[in-house]
Protein backbone atom coordinates (compact mmCIF):
# COMPACT_ATOMS: atom_id res chain seq x y z
CA UNK A 1 0.00 0.00 0.00
CA UNK A 2 1.50 3.54 -1.32
CA UNK A 3 0.68 7.14 0.54
CA UNK A 4 -0.10 10.22 -1.57
CA UNK A 5 3.03 11.61 -3.15
CA UNK A 6 5.03 8.40 -1.79
CA UNK A 7 7.93 7.86 -3.82
CA UNK A 8 8.54 4.04 -5.08
CA UNK A 9 11.32 2.07 -4.95
CA UNK A 10 13.39 1.64 -7.38
CA UNK A 11 14.52 -2.06 -8.33
CA UNK A 12 18.12 -3.05 -8.32
CA UNK A 13 19.41 -3.23 -11.77
CA UNK A 14 20.62 -6.45 -11.66
CA UNK A 15 17.89 -8.60 -10.92
CA UNK A 16 16.87 -10.95 -14.10
CA UNK A 17 14.31 -9.23 -16.36
CA UNK A 18 13.19 -12.43 -18.71
CA UNK A 19 11.81 -15.54 -17.52
CA UNK A 20 14.92 -17.47 -18.42
CA UNK A 21 17.50 -15.09 -16.32
CA UNK A 22 15.05 -15.61 -13.67
CA UNK A 23 15.26 -19.54 -13.74
CA UNK A 24 19.03 -19.18 -14.45
CA UNK A 25 19.25 -17.78 -10.65
CA UNK A 26 17.67 -20.81 -9.14
CA UNK A 27 14.68 -18.86 -7.74
CA UNK A 28 11.80 -21.06 -6.85
CA UNK A 29 8.13 -20.00 -7.15
CA UNK A 30 6.57 -19.78 -3.25
CA UNK A 31 3.30 -18.89 -1.76
CA UNK A 32 2.92 -15.60 0.06
CA UNK A 33 2.14 -17.78 3.11
CA UNK A 34 5.23 -20.22 2.21
CA UNK A 35 7.08 -16.93 1.88
CA UNK A 36 6.30 -14.89 5.18
CA UNK A 37 6.27 -18.19 6.44
CA UNK A 38 10.31 -18.70 5.81
CA UNK A 39 10.73 -14.98 6.41
CA UNK A 40 9.48 -15.06 9.59
CA UNK A 41 11.86 -18.36 10.72
CA UNK A 42 14.81 -15.97 9.65
CA UNK A 43 14.18 -13.45 12.15
CA UNK A 44 13.22 -16.08 14.52
CA UNK A 45 16.22 -17.61 14.33
CA UNK A 46 18.03 -14.37 14.49
CA UNK A 47 16.52 -13.26 17.27
CA UNK A 48 16.01 -10.11 16.24
CA UNK A 49 12.68 -7.27 16.67
CA UNK A 50 9.91 -9.36 14.57
CA UNK A 51 7.66 -6.53 14.46
CA UNK A 52 9.16 -3.32 14.99
CA UNK A 53 6.73 -0.23 16.37
CA UNK A 54 4.25 -2.70 17.89
CA UNK A 55 4.24 -2.20 21.54
CA UNK A 56 2.92 -4.50 24.32
CA UNK A 57 2.03 -7.56 22.63
CA UNK A 58 5.38 -9.15 23.26
CA UNK A 59 4.10 -12.31 25.25
CA UNK A 60 0.39 -12.51 24.70
CA UNK A 61 -0.49 -11.43 20.89
CA UNK A 62 2.70 -11.28 19.10
CA UNK A 63 3.34 -15.21 20.02
CA UNK A 64 -0.55 -16.79 18.87
CA UNK A 65 0.25 -14.12 15.19
CA UNK A 66 3.85 -16.15 14.55
CA UNK A 67 1.49 -18.92 15.25
CA UNK A 68 -0.88 -18.43 12.74
CA UNK A 69 2.11 -17.64 10.36
CA UNK A 70 4.00 -20.46 10.60
CA UNK A 71 0.85 -22.28 10.24
CA UNK A 72 -0.58 -20.53 7.06
CA UNK A 73 -3.47 -19.28 8.69
CA UNK A 74 -6.06 -16.53 7.23
CA UNK A 75 -6.62 -14.35 10.69
CA UNK A 76 -9.09 -12.11 12.60
CA UNK A 77 -7.82 -9.79 14.63
CA UNK A 78 -10.71 -8.62 17.65
CA UNK A 79 -10.40 -6.16 19.57
CA UNK A 80 -11.73 -2.60 20.88
CA UNK A 81 -10.92 0.64 18.86
CA UNK A 82 -7.35 1.93 19.31
CA UNK A 83 -6.15 -1.26 20.22
CA UNK A 84 -3.51 -1.43 17.65
CA UNK A 85 -5.25 -3.81 15.02
CA UNK A 86 -4.69 -2.03 11.73
CA UNK A 87 -0.86 -1.52 12.80
CA UNK A 88 -0.01 -4.68 13.38
CA UNK A 89 -1.80 -5.91 10.34
CA UNK A 90 0.40 -3.18 7.96
CA UNK A 91 3.29 -4.45 10.03
CA UNK A 92 2.88 -8.07 8.79
CA UNK A 93 3.89 -6.54 5.19
CA UNK A 94 7.67 -6.87 6.39
CA UNK A 95 7.49 -10.48 6.40
CA UNK A 96 7.36 -10.39 2.88
CA UNK A 97 10.28 -10.72 0.26
CA UNK A 98 11.17 -7.26 -0.31
CA UNK A 99 11.06 -7.51 -4.58
CA UNK A 100 9.31 -10.29 -6.24
CA UNK A 101 9.05 -11.30 -9.92
CA UNK A 102 5.70 -10.53 -11.66
CA UNK A 103 4.79 -10.77 -15.18
CA UNK A 104 5.07 -7.47 -16.93
CA UNK A 105 1.82 -5.55 -17.24
CA UNK A 106 -0.17 -8.40 -15.30
CA UNK A 107 -3.52 -6.71 -13.85
CA UNK A 108 -3.11 -9.37 -10.79
CA UNK A 109 1.00 -9.94 -10.00
CA UNK A 110 1.01 -13.19 -11.59
CA UNK A 111 4.14 -14.83 -10.89
CA UNK A 112 6.39 -15.98 -14.27
CA UNK A 113 6.75 -19.32 -12.81
CA UNK A 114 3.08 -19.49 -12.09
CA UNK A 115 0.20 -17.72 -14.19
CA UNK A 116 -3.33 -17.39 -13.62
CA UNK A 117 -5.41 -16.15 -16.48
CA UNK A 118 -5.78 -17.64 -19.48
CA UNK A 119 -4.15 -14.66 -21.71
CA UNK A 120 -1.02 -14.84 -19.10
CA UNK A 121 -0.69 -18.87 -19.85
CA UNK A 122 -1.19 -17.99 -23.67
CA UNK A 123 1.89 -14.94 -22.90
CA UNK A 124 4.21 -17.55 -20.99
CA UNK A 125 3.66 -20.59 -23.79
CA UNK A 126 4.48 -17.85 -26.65
CA UNK A 127 7.27 -15.94 -25.17
CA UNK A 128 8.76 -18.79 -23.35
CA UNK A 129 12.34 -17.77 -21.69
CA UNK A 130 12.08 -14.26 -23.14
CA UNK A 131 9.09 -13.70 -21.07
CA UNK A 132 9.54 -9.89 -19.66
CA UNK A 133 9.66 -9.68 -15.78
CA UNK A 134 9.05 -7.03 -14.03
CA UNK A 135 9.75 -6.49 -9.76
CA UNK A 136 7.00 -5.82 -7.61
CA UNK A 137 7.86 -4.19 -4.04
CA UNK A 138 6.25 -5.14 -0.61
CA UNK A 139 5.19 -2.27 -0.50
CA UNK A 140 2.76 -2.83 -3.25
CA UNK A 141 1.77 -6.00 -1.78
CA UNK A 142 -0.58 -5.13 0.26
CA UNK A 143 -4.66 -4.00 0.13
CA UNK A 144 -6.45 -2.79 2.67
CA UNK A 145 -11.16 -2.68 2.62
CA UNK A 146 -12.39 -0.51 5.71
CA UNK A 147 -15.61 -2.33 5.19
CA UNK A 148 -18.72 -0.11 5.05
CA UNK A 149 -22.41 -0.94 4.52
CA UNK A 150 -22.30 0.39 1.03
CA UNK A 151 -19.29 -1.89 -0.58
CA UNK A 152 -19.79 -3.96 -3.22
CA UNK A 153 -19.27 -7.61 -4.78
CA UNK A 154 -17.76 -5.45 -7.34
CA UNK A 155 -15.10 -3.17 -4.97
CA UNK A 156 -14.32 -6.33 -3.35
CA UNK A 157 -14.15 -9.44 -5.92
CA UNK A 158 -14.94 -7.71 -9.57
CA UNK A 159 -17.60 -7.11 -11.93
CA UNK A 160 -18.23 -7.20 -15.83
CA UNK A 161 -16.83 -4.58 -17.77
CA UNK A 162 -19.24 -2.93 -20.25
CA UNK A 163 -16.40 -1.36 -22.22
CA UNK A 164 -14.94 -4.68 -23.05
CA UNK A 165 -18.33 -6.58 -23.79
CA UNK A 166 -19.03 -3.72 -26.25
CA UNK A 167 -15.84 -4.36 -27.48
CA UNK A 168 -17.18 -7.80 -29.07
CA UNK A 169 -15.66 -10.30 -26.50
CA UNK A 170 -18.38 -12.51 -24.83
CA UNK A 171 -20.12 -12.70 -21.50
CA UNK A 172 -18.32 -15.91 -20.28
CA UNK A 173 -14.77 -14.77 -21.02
CA UNK A 174 -12.63 -14.14 -18.21
CA UNK A 175 -10.92 -10.92 -20.49
CA UNK A 176 -14.47 -9.12 -19.55
CA UNK A 177 -13.87 -8.85 -15.64
CA UNK A 178 -12.59 -5.86 -14.09
CA UNK A 179 -10.87 -7.24 -11.08
CA UNK A 180 -11.60 -5.83 -7.26
CA UNK A 181 -9.53 -4.96 -4.77
CA UNK A 182 -9.23 -8.73 -3.25
CA UNK A 183 -7.93 -10.49 -7.24
CA UNK A 184 -5.36 -7.35 -7.42
CA UNK A 185 -3.58 -8.10 -4.26
CA UNK A 186 -2.93 -11.39 -5.31
CA UNK A 187 0.72 -12.68 -3.97
CA UNK A 188 0.00 -9.76 -1.26
CA UNK A 189 -1.79 -9.42 1.68
CA UNK A 190 -5.41 -7.95 2.01
CA UNK A 191 -7.01 -6.74 4.89
CA UNK A 192 -10.80 -5.95 5.87
CA UNK A 193 -11.08 -3.29 9.05
CA UNK A 194 -14.20 -3.94 10.80
CA UNK A 195 -15.75 -6.92 8.96
CA UNK A 196 -18.81 -7.32 10.26
CA UNK A 197 -20.02 -3.73 8.88
CA UNK A 198 -19.66 -5.42 6.07
CA UNK A 199 -23.24 -6.66 4.63
CA UNK A 200 -23.98 -10.05 4.81
CA UNK A 201 -24.08 -10.97 1.78
CA UNK A 202 -20.46 -9.18 0.47
CA UNK A 203 -19.44 -11.52 3.24
CA UNK A 204 -21.01 -14.30 1.17
CA UNK A 205 -18.19 -13.19 -2.05
CA UNK A 206 -15.37 -13.86 0.09
CA UNK A 207 -16.10 -17.84 1.56
CA UNK A 208 -14.76 -18.75 -1.95
CA UNK A 209 -11.90 -16.65 -1.65
CA UNK A 210 -10.72 -18.20 1.81
CA UNK A 211 -11.06 -21.61 1.33
CA UNK A 212 -11.23 -22.65 -2.60
CA UNK A 213 -9.06 -19.84 -3.07
CA UNK A 214 -11.41 -18.72 -6.32
CA UNK A 215 -14.06 -16.04 -7.10
CA UNK A 216 -17.01 -15.99 -9.11
CA UNK A 217 -18.53 -12.83 -10.86
CA UNK A 218 -22.11 -12.28 -11.89
CA UNK A 219 -23.15 -16.01 -12.67
CA UNK A 220 -20.32 -17.66 -13.99
CA UNK A 221 -17.19 -19.18 -12.06
CA UNK A 222 -13.40 -18.35 -12.97
CA UNK A 223 -11.12 -20.42 -11.33
CA UNK A 224 -8.66 -18.32 -10.40
CA UNK A 225 -6.41 -20.29 -7.61
CA UNK A 226 -5.83 -16.75 -5.89
CA UNK A 227 -2.54 -16.61 -3.85
CA UNK A 228 -2.70 -14.15 -0.45
CA UNK A 229 -2.76 -13.86 2.93
CA UNK A 230 -6.44 -12.40 4.11
CA UNK A 231 -6.50 -10.63 7.65
CA UNK A 232 -9.43 -8.91 8.87
CA UNK A 233 -10.20 -6.76 12.22
CA UNK A 234 -13.34 -6.50 14.39
CA UNK A 235 -14.65 -5.12 17.64
CA UNK A 236 -15.51 -8.41 19.70
CA UNK A 237 -19.17 -6.83 20.60
CA UNK A 238 -19.88 -6.55 16.96
CA UNK A 239 -18.13 -10.08 16.52
CA UNK A 240 -20.10 -12.16 19.08
CA UNK A 241 -22.83 -10.40 20.75
CA UNK A 242 -24.47 -8.64 17.29
CA UNK A 243 -23.30 -11.97 15.32
CA UNK A 244 -22.64 -9.76 12.13
CA UNK A 245 -19.77 -12.02 10.84
CA UNK A 246 -21.06 -15.13 9.22
CA UNK A 247 -20.91 -18.22 10.43
CA UNK A 248 -19.20 -19.93 7.49
CA UNK A 249 -16.66 -16.90 7.03
CA UNK A 250 -16.31 -17.11 10.76
CA UNK A 251 -15.33 -20.94 10.30
CA UNK A 252 -12.73 -20.10 7.31
CA UNK A 253 -10.41 -17.69 9.16
CA UNK A 254 -7.78 -20.05 11.04
CA UNK A 255 -6.91 -17.77 13.51
CA UNK A 256 -9.16 -15.82 15.97
CA UNK A 257 -6.83 -13.31 17.85
CA UNK A 258 -7.77 -10.78 20.63
CA UNK A 259 -5.66 -8.00 21.19
CA UNK A 260 -6.11 -5.58 24.23
CA UNK A 261 -4.90 -2.09 25.53
CA UNK A 262 -1.07 -1.79 27.39
CA UNK A 263 -1.66 -4.44 30.64
CA UNK A 264 0.75 -2.26 32.38
CA UNK A 265 1.75 1.45 32.96
CA UNK A 266 5.26 1.53 31.69
CA UNK A 267 3.69 0.13 28.20
CA UNK A 268 0.86 2.63 28.26
CA UNK A 269 3.83 5.07 28.51
CA UNK A 270 6.29 3.88 25.77
CA UNK A 271 3.36 4.09 23.65
CA UNK A 272 2.41 7.55 24.11
CA UNK A 273 6.25 8.06 24.21
CA UNK A 274 6.29 6.55 20.81
CA UNK A 275 3.66 7.71 19.12
CA UNK A 276 2.92 11.33 20.02
CA UNK A 277 4.38 14.20 18.12
CA UNK A 278 5.20 16.62 20.85
CA UNK A 279 5.71 20.61 19.90
CA UNK A 280 6.74 20.95 23.39
CA UNK A 281 8.49 19.33 26.37
CA UNK A 282 6.37 17.48 27.96
CA UNK A 283 8.57 15.87 31.48
CA UNK A 284 7.69 12.31 32.57
CA UNK A 285 5.63 12.94 35.33
CA UNK A 286 3.26 14.61 33.20
CA UNK A 287 3.37 11.92 30.96
CA UNK A 288 2.64 9.59 33.62
CA UNK A 289 -0.18 11.56 34.58
CA UNK A 290 -1.72 10.87 31.71
CA UNK A 291 -1.12 7.56 31.04
CA UNK A 292 -2.71 7.09 34.35
CA UNK A 293 -5.76 8.84 33.25
CA UNK A 294 -6.61 6.81 30.13
CA UNK A 295 -5.92 3.92 32.40
CA UNK A 296 -9.05 5.32 34.98
CA UNK A 297 -11.10 6.29 32.30
CA UNK A 298 -11.00 2.77 30.81
CA UNK A 299 -12.13 1.45 34.11
CA UNK A 300 -14.68 4.11 35.20
CA UNK A 301 -18.00 2.12 35.55
CA UNK A 302 -19.46 5.79 33.83
CA UNK A 303 -17.33 4.63 30.51
CA UNK A 304 -19.30 2.30 28.34
CA UNK A 305 -16.60 -0.66 28.44
CA UNK A 306 -17.99 -2.63 24.93
CA UNK A 307 -16.49 0.39 23.40
CA UNK A 308 -13.31 0.72 24.96
CA UNK A 309 -11.14 3.82 25.09
CA UNK A 310 -8.45 4.12 22.38
CA UNK A 311 -5.06 4.62 22.97
CA UNK A 312 -5.14 7.57 20.95
CA UNK A 313 -7.01 9.35 24.29
CA UNK A 314 -3.49 9.33 26.04
CA UNK A 315 -1.89 9.83 22.59
CA UNK A 316 -3.80 13.04 21.79
CA UNK A 317 -3.85 14.20 25.52
CA UNK A 318 0.25 14.34 25.11
CA UNK A 319 0.02 16.18 22.32
CA UNK A 320 -2.48 18.90 23.48
CA UNK A 321 -0.60 19.60 27.18
CA UNK A 322 2.32 19.97 24.47
CA UNK A 323 0.49 22.29 22.73
CA UNK A 324 -1.10 24.28 25.71
CA UNK A 325 2.80 24.56 26.66
CA UNK A 326 3.50 26.39 23.15
CA UNK A 327 0.69 28.59 23.33
CA UNK A 328 1.33 29.66 26.79
CA UNK A 329 5.08 30.33 25.52
CA UNK A 330 3.97 32.10 22.36
CA UNK A 331 1.68 34.57 24.95
CA UNK A 332 4.35 35.11 27.35
CA UNK A 333 6.71 36.17 24.67
CA UNK A 334 4.06 38.77 23.30
CA UNK A 335 3.83 40.50 26.97
CA UNK A 336 7.41 40.80 27.90
CA UNK A 337 10.01 43.11 27.57
CA UNK A 338 12.97 43.27 25.54
CA UNK A 339 15.66 41.40 27.12
CA UNK A 340 13.33 39.24 29.27
CA UNK A 341 14.39 35.53 28.71
CA UNK A 342 11.75 33.76 26.49
CA UNK A 343 9.52 31.55 28.32
CA UNK A 344 10.53 27.49 27.00
CA UNK A 345 7.46 25.70 25.98
CA UNK A 346 7.29 23.05 28.73
CA UNK A 347 3.93 21.46 29.95
CA UNK A 348 2.93 21.45 33.29
CA UNK A 349 0.24 19.25 35.01
CA UNK A 350 -2.44 22.14 34.78
CA UNK A 351 -2.63 21.93 31.58
CA UNK A 352 -4.14 18.87 31.36
CA UNK A 353 -6.85 20.42 32.40
CA UNK A 354 -7.92 21.42 28.92
CA UNK A 355 -7.79 17.55 27.35
CA UNK A 356 -11.35 16.74 29.04
CA UNK A 357 -13.13 19.58 27.14
CA UNK A 358 -11.35 18.63 24.08
CA UNK A 359 -10.92 14.90 24.17
CA UNK A 360 -14.54 13.76 25.38
CA UNK A 361 -15.68 12.77 21.75
CA UNK A 362 -13.42 10.04 22.01
CA UNK A 363 -14.85 8.46 25.23
CA UNK A 364 -18.55 6.44 24.77
CA UNK A 365 -20.07 7.08 28.30
CA UNK A 366 -23.04 4.73 29.65
CA UNK A 367 -26.47 6.50 28.59
CA UNK A 368 -27.42 7.48 32.17
CA UNK A 369 -24.58 10.18 32.44
CA UNK A 370 -25.60 12.53 29.43
CA UNK A 371 -24.65 16.22 30.20
CA UNK A 372 -21.83 15.08 33.01
CA UNK A 373 -18.96 14.11 30.84
CA UNK A 374 -16.22 17.17 31.34
CA UNK A 375 -17.18 16.48 35.10
CA UNK A 376 -16.63 12.71 35.00
CA UNK A 377 -13.19 13.45 33.14
CA UNK A 378 -12.29 16.01 35.42
CA UNK A 379 -12.55 13.71 38.12
CA UNK A 380 -10.65 10.86 36.90
CA UNK A 381 -7.83 13.23 35.72
CA UNK A 382 -7.67 14.37 39.23
CA UNK A 383 -7.24 10.47 40.63
CA UNK A 384 -4.44 10.00 37.78
CA UNK A 385 -3.15 13.13 39.29
CA UNK A 386 -3.22 12.25 42.66
CA UNK A 387 -2.08 8.44 42.23
CA UNK A 388 1.26 9.86 40.02
CA UNK A 389 1.91 12.02 42.76
CA UNK A 390 1.75 8.86 45.55
CA UNK A 391 3.83 7.00 43.19
CA UNK A 392 6.85 9.42 42.49
CA UNK A 393 6.87 11.52 45.97
CA UNK A 394 5.23 9.31 48.80
CA UNK A 395 7.42 8.90 51.94
CA UNK A 396 8.68 12.51 51.29
CA UNK A 397 9.13 14.95 53.39
CA UNK A 398 6.83 17.92 52.11
CA UNK A 399 6.52 20.07 54.67
CA UNK A 400 8.66 23.01 52.90
CA UNK A 401 5.96 23.70 50.60
CA UNK A 402 3.16 23.33 53.32
CA UNK A 403 4.82 25.81 55.22
CA UNK A 404 4.55 28.34 52.47
CA UNK A 405 0.80 28.98 53.33
CA UNK A 406 1.06 29.04 57.18
CA UNK A 407 1.79 32.32 57.22
CA UNK A 408 -0.93 33.39 55.07
CA UNK A 409 1.04 33.34 51.40
CA UNK A 410 -0.73 31.92 48.75
CA UNK A 411 0.71 30.20 45.44
CA UNK A 412 -0.44 31.85 42.11
CA UNK A 413 -0.37 29.58 38.98
CA UNK A 414 -2.44 28.98 36.04
CA UNK A 415 -1.92 28.79 31.84
CA UNK A 416 -0.28 32.15 31.58
CA UNK A 417 2.01 32.18 34.38
CA UNK A 418 5.48 32.06 33.39
CA UNK A 419 8.05 30.03 35.41
CA UNK A 420 9.78 32.68 36.45
CA UNK A 421 6.75 34.16 38.56
CA UNK A 422 5.97 30.77 39.98
CA UNK A 423 8.90 30.12 41.11
CA UNK A 424 9.49 33.71 42.47
CA UNK A 425 6.68 33.51 44.82
CA UNK A 426 7.59 29.82 45.82
CA UNK A 427 11.28 30.94 46.76
CA UNK A 428 13.91 28.89 48.60
CA UNK A 429 11.73 25.60 49.47
CA UNK A 430 13.16 23.14 51.69
CA UNK A 431 12.98 19.61 50.19
CA UNK A 432 12.59 20.95 46.30
CA UNK A 433 15.46 19.60 45.02
CA UNK A 434 14.62 16.17 46.65
CA UNK A 435 11.13 16.72 45.17
CA UNK A 436 12.67 17.24 42.27
CA UNK A 437 14.92 14.51 41.45
CA UNK A 438 12.08 12.22 42.55
CA UNK A 439 9.84 13.17 39.45
CA UNK A 440 12.51 12.97 37.17
CA UNK A 441 13.75 16.70 37.11
CA UNK A 442 17.07 16.38 39.24
CA UNK A 443 20.62 18.18 37.63
CA UNK A 444 20.30 21.51 36.70
CA UNK A 445 16.28 21.87 35.89
CA UNK A 446 15.65 24.94 33.58
CA UNK A 447 13.22 27.41 35.44
CA UNK A 448 10.67 26.25 33.14
CA UNK A 449 11.33 22.29 34.33
CA UNK A 450 11.16 23.42 37.87
CA UNK A 451 8.10 25.40 37.61
CA UNK A 452 6.59 22.24 36.11
CA UNK A 453 7.67 19.90 39.12
CA UNK A 454 6.43 22.39 42.13
CA UNK A 455 3.22 22.88 40.02
CA UNK A 456 2.88 18.93 40.08
CA UNK A 457 3.77 19.07 44.01
CA UNK A 458 1.88 21.54 44.90
CA UNK A 459 -1.49 20.03 43.24
CA UNK A 460 -0.25 16.71 44.71
CA UNK A 461 -0.68 18.11 48.05
CA UNK A 462 -4.10 19.95 47.70
CA UNK A 463 -5.57 16.57 46.18
CA UNK A 464 -4.20 14.97 49.14
CA UNK A 465 -5.85 17.15 51.67
CA UNK A 466 -2.94 18.88 52.11
CA UNK A 467 -3.13 22.80 50.54
CA UNK A 468 -6.18 24.46 50.19
CA UNK A 469 -7.08 25.54 46.55
CA UNK A 470 -9.20 28.47 45.00
CA UNK A 471 -9.86 28.82 41.20
CA UNK A 472 -10.38 32.42 40.07
CA UNK A 473 -12.72 33.78 37.76
CA UNK A 474 -9.65 35.01 35.61
CA UNK A 475 -8.87 31.15 35.75
CA UNK A 476 -5.74 31.16 37.91
CA UNK A 477 -5.25 28.73 40.42
CA UNK A 478 -4.44 29.83 43.87
CA UNK A 479 -2.82 27.49 46.40
CA UNK A 480 -2.92 28.66 50.09
CA UNK A 481 -4.78 27.11 53.59
CA UNK A 482 -5.29 23.91 54.64
CA UNK A 483 -6.87 21.16 52.53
Amino acid sequence: MTEPNQVLPVPPADLPATLGALRATGHHYRTVKQELRDNLLTRLRAGGDRFPGIVGYDDTVLPEVERALLAGHDMVLLGERGQGKTRLIRSLVALLDEWTPVIAGSVLNEHPMHPLTPASRALVAEAGDDLPVAWLHRSMRYGEKLATPDTSVGDLIGDVDPIRIAQGRTLGDPETIHFGLVPRTNRGIFAVNELPDLAERIQVALLNVLEERDIQVRGYQLRLPLDLLLVASANPEDYTNRGRIITPLKDRFGAEIHTHYPLGLELELALIRQEADLVAEVPEHVLEVLARFARVVRDSPSVDQRSGVSARFAIAAAETVAAAALRRSGLLAAGSADGVRPEAPVARVGDAVSVTSTLRGKVEFESGEDGREVEILAHLLRTATADAFRARLAGLDLSGFTALVDDGRVVETGELVSSAELLRQVGTVPGLAKALDRIGLGGAPTPEQAAAGVEFVLEGLHLTRRLGKDVTDAGRTVYGGRG
